[in-house]
């Protein structure tokens, strides 16, 4: 027998600015709630609003876990594939700042 299909709640993405060299975008996250499937084509920085543990889905259909500590920052390549869900049982939320070009 199949596993039923899982419906999550969608994660709320709100940009903060959008310009020629960055994109800002704030997501919150409900327990459970996830991004759907995608590719970054920016490198990018998230800083984590709250503390947190994400659930990350990759293109391959393995998982993965991630602990977010607030303030503490960290960077992705360009390319990363993946579905974005909150595993724990409070909100979570992070700003991610995408890196179009940078002057100089």
């Amino acid at each position: 027998m199949s596993e039923p299909l899982r419906c999550r709640e969608p994660a709320t993405p709100t940009t903060q600015q959008d310009d020629a060299h960055t994109r800002v975008t704030r997501w919150d996250f409900a327990p459970g709630a996830e991004t759907g499937f995608h590719r970054h084509g920016l490198a990018y920085v998230v800083v984590p609003v709250t503390d947190g543990t994400l659930l990350l889905e990759l293109a391959d259909g393995s998982t993965a876990t991630a602990t977010l500590t607030q303030g503490v920052s960290y960077t992705r390549p360009a390319g990363v594939e993946h579905n974005v869900v909150n595993a724990g049982d409070a909100p979570l939320s992070f700003v991610e700042i995408e890196l179009k070009h940078l002057p100089g």
